[in-house]
């Protein structure tokens, strides 16, 4: 079964600010069946089934050290980093010191080449904290050097395309007309600087705002964000999308005729990786590789062999190959970041049909 859900927009004047904490800009276009909506870290599960695409093909090894596709980021003692740690937020590096210009993250070359002059912030493999923005780039610039292509392409030639999926990261400019614009909460832009001198606290901030910009604040409704690469914070699609691809996934990774990952290594990337409290969420947090996997806290239907991504506000995609369900929800007005209750709402919702 595959679910598949949006905001719908309306006509009607949007709530005040007052009682929505949103801007109070009109709702003027209706949501159509093929409105593209930013579902923000969603994008790392499609990010991570294009890296595991490459795995398969022997083109990146999970065990490897980064160093055997990008030698520059062995400085500052990463030379052990292997991709697995990357994929299952435990390399160490959520976040930048370095303090970098707004828009910064529109240039790859910057980010990449400032991730790998960083020195991690814990010895990598013994902690996870969630590598919100940095996953993106550490995981497309192995992409890109392994395959030759970047991940957004490589989202388009070999999962999303064969499977008939509207889901992108890097929007062509023929689609932005399809995009709704998100409703970025009134005064929620970047803090300019730490809460403290504290480690934690500049690590915390660093990895959601250096640069300020780097997810989404200021920058979301774009055309340069929207025409750029980042893996972690700006693929845009529709629900349909996103479940169609979790629906191959749930069956071993082909359907309908269209193998995108093989059965083995989809196998490998749920094991869990990664329990108990993360370091940037302070938090319980759990992951695979790559993939979120169901908590008591925040769960993905009833079955604990569900796995997939959340993203900010309560865009999700997950699947259960034990139930054969897909589920894909987004939409384009910030909701809670955890225990969403209208994506909770929808799954129970759907279990409750089955």
């Amino acid at each position: 079964m595959t679910a598949s859900c949006a905001n719908a927009s309306i006509s009607t004047p949007r709530r005040s600010s007052s009682s929505s904490g949103c801007h109070p800009a009109a709702r003027v276009r209706p949501w159509r069946r093929d409105t593209l909506v930013d579902f923000f870290s969603v994008s790392k599960g499609l990010t991570t089934a294009c890296a595991l695409q490459l795995v398969e093909r022997g083109l990146l090894d999970l065990d490897a050290p980064l160093t055997r596709w990008w030698p520059e980021f062995g400085a500052a003692g990463k030379e052990h980093v292997t991709l697995r740690q990357v994929l299952s937020h435990r390399a160490g590096l959520p976040a930048v010191r370095e303090r970098l210009p707004d828009g910064t993250m529109l240039d790859w070359g910057a980010m990449t080449a400032a991730l790998a002059r960083e020195s991690p912030w814990w010895t990598p493999g013994t902690a996870h904290g969630y590598h919100v923005n940095t996953f993106g780039f550490l995981v497309g610039e192995v992409v890109r050097r392994a395959s030759g292509t970047t991940l957004g392409t490589l989202l388009h030639t070999r999962l999303a395309g064969p499977l008939g999926a509207d889901v992108h990261i890097g929007l062509p400019a023929s689609a932005h007309g399809r995009v709704a614009e998100f409703l970025w909460p009134e005064g929620a832009m970047p803090p300019a600087s730490p809460p403290s001198a504290d480690e934690g606290d500049v690590m915390r901030w660093a990895a959601y705002w250096n640069p300020p910009g780097v997810s989404g604040a200021g920058w979301v409704n774009t055309a340069a964000w929207r025409s750029a690469e980042l893996p972690s914070a700006n693929g845009h699609g529709t629900a349909r999308g996103v479940a169609r691809v979790y629906a191959a996934l749930a069956r071993g990774g082909a359907i309908d005729g269209v193998r995108v990952l093989g059965a083995d290594v989809l196998a490998e990337a749920v094991r869990e990786q990664s329990v108990g409290q993360d370091l940037i969420l302070q938090r319980p947090s759990r992951f695979g590789i790559g993939f979120q996997l169901p908590q008591p806290e925040r769960p993905l239907g009833p079955n604990a062999g569900a796995f997939g991504h959340f993203g900010t506000g309560g865009s999700v995609g997950f699947c259960d190959p034990e139930a054969d369900v897909a589920f894909g929800y987004v939409m384009n007005d910030l909701g809670p970041r955890w225990q969403n209750p209208r994506n909770r709402a929808l799954v129970d919702a759907v279990y409750a049909s089955l």
